[in-house]
C-alpha cells in the first residue's frame, strides 16, 4: 500500500497536470460511470491529501478560482492495497476496461485502476473524513500534540500506534520501521513508555523523512554516513526503490552494530527492526 508520501505526490502532480483546466472524465471500467458523467467538463480546481486519502475538487466550467471550498465536488481516492495511477501524454490511448476513472485534457491522460476506494463526495462528507483521521506530518494543519495524547495514553506497542491511522496517518511499513531504528526505540514498547521529547523527536523525523519523499518519490531513510558510496557497500536492490536500514532487509547485517536484521508478524504487517540497535 502507497504510504503518504505518494499521495501527496500525486496531489502536486495532478494539480500541475490538470488544475484550471476543463477536464474529460470517464469511467471505461463502469463501476463510476455516473459520478464521472456529473463531472466531465467540470473544471479541476485543486487537489488535497490527508494520509493516504486522496480528494480531488472539481467546480463548474468557467468557475473563479475563489469559488468556496463547499462548492466543490470532490473525488475522494485511496489506492489500497493494489491501486495504481498512471500518468501519460495526450492525446490518450483507447483504455483497457480495468480503468476505473480517467482523467484528460489537452496535454495529459491519468489512469486509476483497482483502487479500494472511488468515490464522489460532498464537502461535509470529505470533512468527516478528515475527522477521524490522525495528524498527517505533511500537512500544515497537522498537530503532533493530538497524536501524543493517544500514544501516552496507550499500552499498544508503538510500532502499532504508528501505523494506526487514526493516531497518526500517512505512515505505512516502511516509515514505521526506519523511524523507530534511526531513534533506537524498540517496536514493542508500550507507546505510553515513549517520552514527549521522544516523541518530539519521532515527528520531526518523520516530517522530513516523508517531505524528502514527495520530493524524490521514494523513501531513503539513511543518513549520508550510511549510503553505499559511503560505506562501499553495493546500493540497495528492491522494487521500494530506496535506500533503508531495516525495511526488507530480515537475516542481513545491520548497517551499524552488523547483527542480523529481525523481522515478526505484527497486527498483520511485517515488522523489521535490529534488536541490538533498538534494546528494550
Amino acid at each position: 500500500m502507497p504510504e503518504g508520501h505518494t499521495i501527496h505526490r500525486l496531489a502536486q502532480d495532478c494539480t500541475a497536470a490538470f488544475a484550471r483546466t476543463a477536464v474529460h472524465v470517464t469511467s471505461p471500467q463502469g463501476k463510476f460511470a455516473d459520478s464521472a458523467a456529473l463531472l466531465d467538463g467540470t473544471v479541476l480546481t485543486t487537489a488535497d491529501a490527508h494520509g493516504k486519502h486522496l480528494f480531488l475538487g472539481f467546480g463548474a466550467a468557467g468557475n473563479a478560482a475563489e469559488d468556496a471550498a463547499e462548492d466543490l465536488a470532490w473525488v475522494h481516492i485511496h489506492l489500497g492495497l493494489f491501486g495504481k495511477v498512471a500518468f501519460g501524454p495526450a492525446p490518450a490511448p483507447p483504455p483497457t476496461d480495468t480503468v476505473r476513472l480517467r482523467l484528460a485534457n489537452d496535454t495529459t491522460h491519468v489512469d486509476l485502476r483497482g483502487p479500494t476506494t472511488c468515490a464522489l463526495i460532498t464537502d461535509p462528507e470529505k470533512r468527516a473524513i478528515h475527522d477521524r483521521l490522525g495528524p498527517d506530518p505533511l500537512r500544515p494543519d497537522a498537530d503532533p500534540a493530538a497524536a501524543h495524547r493517544r500514544i501516552s495514553r496507550s499500552r499498544t506497542t508503538i510500532a502499532a500506534l504508528l501505523m494506526d491511522q487514526k493516531v497518526i496517518a500517512g505512515v505505512g511499513n516502511v516509515y514505521r520501521a526506519e523511524v523507530l531504528f534511526r531513534h533506537g526505540i524498540d517496536p514493542y514498547r508500550p507507546g505510553r513508555d515513549l517520552t514527549p521529547a521522544e516523541w518530539d523527536t519521532i515527528w520531526q523525523d518523520l516530517t522530513a523523512l516523508m517531505r524528502e519523499g514527495v520530493r524524490n518519490n521514494r523513501i531513503d531513510t539513511v543518513r549520508p554516513e550510511h549510503t553505499p558510496e559511503a560505506m562501499g557497500r553495493p546500493p540497495r536492490v528492491d522494487d521500494h526503490g530506496g535506500e533503508v536500514y531495516v525495511y526488507r532487509r530480515a537475516n542481513q547485517p545491520c548497517h551499524l552494530c552488523g547483527g542480523p536484521i529481525r523481522t515478526a508478524d505484527l497486527a498483520a504487517r511485517n515488522l523489521f527492526w535490529c534488536p541490538t540497535c533498538q534494546k528494550r
